[in-house]
């Protein structure tokens, strides 16, 4: 039987209990959406999950959220029950798999929450405000944007840009992601999680920025949507698509020294049982590593 401080996944019960999170130390990672591109409900994905990219980091007591993907719903949903909210909200680009859930964010919603929300720079001069009602606020929105009656606080940064919150180390890095994406490197008391997706590994060598924000990393969370055989695929190939493999996830990790890699961005034509096919050959070759799941809770450095 692992440990309870090892890579585990809880049921929901365990996961609103108050008590969950000291147990499990200061900082952890909670995962609500792994699948890339394209929510995919249905038998087939019930144990890895549907929904796509979000994740939350509890840490000492503040929550640092991951991407606004389908998952960010059911955050909501959980975070309701801990009203007023404060939270800080990390987006890596606006594609619509990281963004679909923030018009059904309950929370947002509701008098009294404060929401600081960081993206990149706007590449066409307008400000983080008007870009975020512009591509995730905007007309495709079920819900108009006078009902968003949280605090909604926007903030700017820059690729390379280091910053802290409440003593909370955070750096930024590019990806290589068509229109850009931003990853992100977060640090407390010494141990750190990186969270990179989308991004896709160069033919020539490493991603410098990747291996960079990674460096001796706790945790990384890396856009392994692919295996290799798909990639190179000559009738479908994905080079230039904007994601990476398991294959490379762990090459990155091991340059980068990392201690713990993490397969995120699912395709969403892998069923629960390719995944599982996938974890096996993953974990023949390094069998620290986690294939993310709904629900996961992963500590960091313990």
């Amino acid at each position: 039987m692992e440990s309870k401080y090892s890579s585990i996944v809880v049921n929901q019960d365990e996961i609103n209990s108050p008590n969950l999170f000291e147990d499990m130390g200061d900082f952890v990672v909670k995962f609500w959406g792994v699948r890339g591109s394209v929510p995919t409900p249905g038998k087939d994905t019930v144990r890895y999950g549907g929904n796509t990219s979000c994740l939350e980091m509890e840490i000492a007591g503040k929550r640092l959220i991951f991407d606004g993907g389908t998952g960010m719903r059911e955050l909501g949903e959980d975070l309701m029950q801990e009203i007023p909210v404060e939270a800080y909200i990390f987006f890596t680009h606006y594609h619509w798999d990281h963004i679909q859930g923030f018009p059904l964010f309950t929370p947002a919603f509701t008098p009294g929450n404060c929401f600081h929300i960081y993206g990149a720079i706007p590449p066409e001069g307008k400000s983080m405000k008007q870009h975020f009602i512009d591509r995730v606020l905007h007309y495709n929105s079920p819900v108009p944007i006078k009902g968003m009656q949280a605090d909604l606080r926007f903030y700017e940064l820059q690729h390379g840009q280091k910053m802290r919150l409440h003593g909370i180390e955070i750096e930024t890095g590019s990806l290589n992601h068509p229109n850009t994406a931003m990853g992100y490197r977060v640090t407390w008391k010494g141990r750190s999680a990186v969270y990179c997706s989308d991004t896709e590994h160069f033919p020539d060598g490493l991603d410098e920025s990747v291996v960079n924000l990674a460096r001796n990393a706790d945790v990384l969370i890396y856009d392994a949507m692919y295996t290799d055989d798909e990639y190179h695929n000559p009738k479908s190939s994905k080079v230039g698509w904007g994601h990476s493999t398991w294959q490379e996830a762990i090459k990155v990790a091991e340059v980068a020294g990392v201690k713990r890699i993490v397969i995120f961005h699912h395709e969403p034509t892998h069923s629960d049982d390719f995944m599982d096919q996938i974890a096996e050959k993953v974990k023949a070759v390094c069998p620290q590593a986690v294939m993310a799941r709904e629900g996961l809770i992963l500590p960091v450095g313990i």
